[in-house]
């Protein structure tokens, strides 16, 4: 079993990307982030003419996240509790039955949080330990979890190609590197470095300054699992050739392979 995170970058722009990529992939569940489309805007046709299922959780113009999965989910939670208040479109939650297995699945558009000094740091962190609070009550129903997205958070010095170019960004503060890490410390596994310590592993290369020709390029694409699936997890790729598509979104594909 196949599943993968990407944030797209817009999906109307990237929609042949995404198209391709699915086709050549074939994962049985992406999670989509920052869609930039409302969910009636959504150009799912070309997608579900692919066989695959599409549930939507938009926002015009910002944000924005989707489960584009093999099967149809037999629920789906969109919003991330904690803040009926919220209007911003980060987090959406599936849930399979598979193999009579319980398998729980999350888009998630984490808060980018900068500028420092502003309203938006204090938003990213407050919707960490609302995150922290969900992922806690999730881990004690004992279903397997995945919770894929965009972090925004540059976990440790090893996942940025220039550690002192963000020393004044919100990605890397102490703050949200703590909010990381007492979110792993509730059981969950960073799926990626339970497979490999290797430096220069990125997911992201701005546009700007030939940052993906001089691989300058950060990890903040995660994805993290409950012990329930790390049982099962086989490999886990990053799919850094997208990047070199046309066209491309400045973040590439994660994709986990679990055993059946």
């Amino acid at each position: 079993m196949l599943i993968a995170t990407w944030n797209i970058n817009g999906v109307k722009a990237r929609i042949d990307a995404l198209v391709a990529w699915l086709e050549t992939a074939a994962p049985d569940i992406a999670c989509l982030q920052e869609i930039k489309s409302v969910d009636e805007g959504f150009p799912r046709q070309a997608i579900e003419d692919l066989g695959y299922h599409v549930e939507t959780h938009g926002q015009k113009g910002f944000n924005g996240v989707a489960l584009v999965s093999k099967d149809k989910p037999a629920e789906v939670l969109r919003g991330l509790p904690g803040d009926d208040s919220d209007e911003q479109a980060r987090y959406m939650e599936g849930l399979w039955s598979i193999n009579r297995r319980r398998l729980r699945v999350a888009s998630i558009y984490l808060p980018n949080g900068n500028p420092l000094g502003s309203e938006k740091f204090p938003y990213k962190l407050a919707w960490m330990d609302r995150l922290i609070a969900h992922a806690e009550r999730r881990l004690l129903t004992e279903d397997e979890l995945v919770l894929a997205g965009d972090y925004n958070v540059i976990p440790m010095p090893i996942d940025a190609a220039h550690p002192k170019d963000w020393v004044d960004d919100a990605l890397f503060q102490p703050e949200s590197r703590g909010a990381w890490r007492r979110l792993v410390n509730l059981g969950l596994t960073d799926a990626l470095r339970a497979t490999t310590d290797a430096a220069k592993t990125y997911t992201f290369w701005d546009y700007q300054a030939g940052a993906w020709q001089k691989n300058n390029g950060i990890r903040i694409d995660h994805m993290l699992i409950s012990p329930e699936v790390q049982d099962r997890l086989v490999s886990v790729g990053i799919e850094k050739h997208v990047r070199g598509w046309e066209k491309p979104s400045d973040h590439v594909p994660v994709m986990i392979e679990l055993a059946a």
